[in-house]
């Protein structure tokens, strides 16, 4: 993730609010260039598109931006009038000329001028930025909608492929980064090329010679601009690293901190925590201190100028060339001059900065979405009523293209069995899953339910037919009640109340200071994690599917709340068609049809007692783990 940038505030020409340095070139604000976009054109093309609707308002902000920069450069002109009126009241006062006196009338008309044009130029700087506030926000809406839109559509296997933090990033922080970015910097971009276009037209007004004279310094400003930039650019990427390698460590050992104190690795970890430490005080101080040295060099510079300007000007004003006013004017133009300059470059980089966010966000955006429902359009095939007989036929299927992991695979499952998977780590026993819930999409065969291929049925309507609870319990956070109801939409407290009894969750609820209006924090780490496996199981009931799918994985629970588990699992099943990734001896010996995984193939399928009597593989499995009326043990 790109740095991110800070923005300098930027008030009208001139007027209150707008913070200059002394001298020309004064302290600039220097940022660190960020990554390049890699298709700068294309997709700041596509970013201004979604600018599109609102030209009419964008064509406001621009103008408004617009009369509130002229409006400021105005104000140095008309004070150097004032202060001309006033300078030359008191020469003809020092003369002696008769009726000499203070012109105090055209000052008073200056001063209110004035103070009209700063109320203009602030009240067009308001316009500018109550629209330019709406368009972003409404522009970053709907970025945003339409990321989360397709995030619903992308396949499992996007998500597979990535951690959630960086999809989470891309979303979120990115789409951030852009609205701050149409907010502030667009229009901040606009003002300071006018300001700048703007300035050198008042200075050449006001006296060519002295304008060349400030020019000449400008090469020497870019020349330290690059120079300093160039020695500090490594450092400040040094820095970013040493912080992400300090975030990360940080996390890591806040989130671990009881394995931490367990294994004893304090120590450990505050050394290690100090190497980094140390690592990004030398990169800050060094990237920090020669960039610092920018301040120093730019006023140097600017001071150059500073001093040429005045000198010129006040040979120029005993030769009554030019009013003693217009020197002044002359000054507060140069000081506007090199704000604008710096304003823009830094402006440039955070486009750039911008644009790199936008690319990671469109890659989401243009991310191949979930196959369509391929037979769905031409078939009246409808998910209504099914028993739950499902059937693999000639199966083939391999995440990767040539790398198969799955080949000829047939099963039949018939209403109401209970179909007990086993196999070692990585079988394939959670693909087989995926792929009977259209997560994935089979490369050869067909699978059925009822006889109707899956493919025929939209994968809204077929999903609904299932249930899962896994041993990865998900519960978000909100009541216990929302909860439960999420398995589904429109449910009365009594059917969720009625699917906790049948899970043996009621009274562990009813027991909580709040009952079902308990909240779950972000984790539900107020509740135990068999009480978490109750409520996915209660959610399951409230669902009543056809189809159930379970992971009856139980070994991080106590004995009493695993056996409740274990008969709320035997409740859900009665009646359904059940897939179950089985880890226990008991569930193995009960089921109606066994399959026995390995290297994503069902190589053996039976009952217990058939599969003991074929001495193959689940024979040499059950015989290496299980003694004989042990049922307690799990297979991995």
């Amino acid at each position: 993730m790109s740095k991110q940038q800070q923005r300098t505030p930027h008030g009208p020409g001139g007027g209150p609010g707008a913070q200059r340095p002394m001298g020309f070139g004064g302290p600039g604000m220097m940022t660190m260039p960020g990554q390049k976009a890699k298709n700068f054109k294309g997709t700041l093309r596509r970013l201004l598109s979604y600018l599109k609707p609102y030209r009419f308002r964008l064509t406001i902000v621009f103008l408004a931006a617009a009369l509130s920069t002229v409006f400021g450069i105005l104000s140095p002109k008309l004070l150097g009038n004032a202060t001309t009126t006033i300078f030359e009241g008191f020469m003809e006062k020092l003369k002696g000329v008769p009726g000499a006196a203070f012109d105090f009338g055209a000052v008073w008309q200056i001063i209110l001028t004035l103070i009209g044009l700063y109320l203009f130029s602030s009240l067009f700087a308001y316009v500018q930025q109550y629209l330019m506030a709406g368009i972003a926000q409404k522009t970053v809406y709907a970025l945003r909608k339409e990321a989360n839109e397709k995030l619903a559509r992308l396949p499992l296997k996007y998500f597979d492929g990535r951690t959630h933090g960086e999809v989470m990033s891309r979303v979120v922080n990115d789409v951030d980064t852009i609205s701050g970015t149409l907010q502030q910097s667009l229009t901040q971009m606009i003002t300071s090329v006018i300001t700048l276009v703007g300035v050198i037209v008042m200075m050449l007004t006001i006296s060519p010679l002295m304008t060349v004279i400030l020019m000449v310094t400008l090469p020497l400003s870019f020349v330290v601009i690059k120079q300093v930039a160039a020695r500090s650019m490594p450092h400040f990427k040094g820095q970013q690293q040493a912080i992400g390698e300090m975030n990360g460590h940080v996390e890591e050992m806040y989130t671990g901190h009881k394995i931490v104190k367990a294994f004893g690795r304090e120590e450990q970890a505050i050394e290690k925590f100090e190497a980094i430490n140390e690592k990004l005080y030398n990169s800050g101080w060094k990237a920090q201190f020669i960039s610092g040295i920018m301040m120093p060099l730019m006023m140097f510079v600017g001071n150059i100028g500073f001093v040429l300007v005045c000198v010129v000007g006040g040979v120029l004003v005993t030769r009554g060339s030019i009013l003693i006013g217009d020197v002044q004017a002359f000054i507060q133009y140069a000081q506007q001059f090199s704000q604008p300059i710096t304003q823009t470059a830094n402006i440039a980089n955070i486009i750039q900065s911008t644009l790199v966010a936008a690319e990671r966000v469109f890659e989401i955006l243009d991310e191949p979405e979930e196959s369509t429902d391929v037979d769905a359009d031409s078939t009246s095939a409808t998910a209504e009523g099914l028993a739950g007989h499902v059937r693999f036929e000639n199966v083939s299927f391999g995440y990767k293209e040539n790398e198969p992991l799955i080949q000829n695979m047939n099963i039949d499952v018939k209403p109401g069995m209970t179909v007990a998977i086993v196999g070692p780590t990585g079988a394939g026993k959670t693909t087989l899953v995926n792929l009977l819930m259209r997560f994935y999409e089979i490369g050869e065969g067909r699978i059925t339910i009822d006889g109707t291929n899956i493919r025929e049925l939209p994968r809204s309507e077929l999903r609904n037919k299932f249930g899962m609870v896994l041993q990865d319990t998900w519960l978000f956070n909100g009541t216990i009640k929302e909860n439960i109801a999420y398995g589904r939409a429109g449910a009365s407290d009594e059917e969720i109340m009625q699917a906790s009894r049948a899970a043996h969750a009621d009274h562990f609820v009813r027991t909580l200071p709040e009952g079902y209006e308990t909240i779950l924090n972000e984790e539900a780490s107020n509740i135990s994690q068999g009480q978490k496996q109750l409520l996915t199981i209660a959610r399951a009931f409230l669902a009543d599917p056809t189809i159930l799918i379970l992971d009856e994985a139980t070994s991080s629970v106590d004995t009493r709340t695993e056996l409740l588990i274990q008969k709320a699992m035997t409740g859900l099943m009665e009646g359904r068609t059940s897939f179950v990734i089985a880890h226990r001896l008991s569930t193995i010996r009960d089921a109606d049809l066994i399959l026995v995984m390995n290297q994503g193939t069902v190589i053996e399928q039976g009952n217990h007692e058939e599969l003991l009597e074929q001495g193959g593989f689940y024979a040499d499995l059950y015989n290496s783990q299980f003694s004989e009326g042990s049922t307690s043990q799990q297979v991995s």
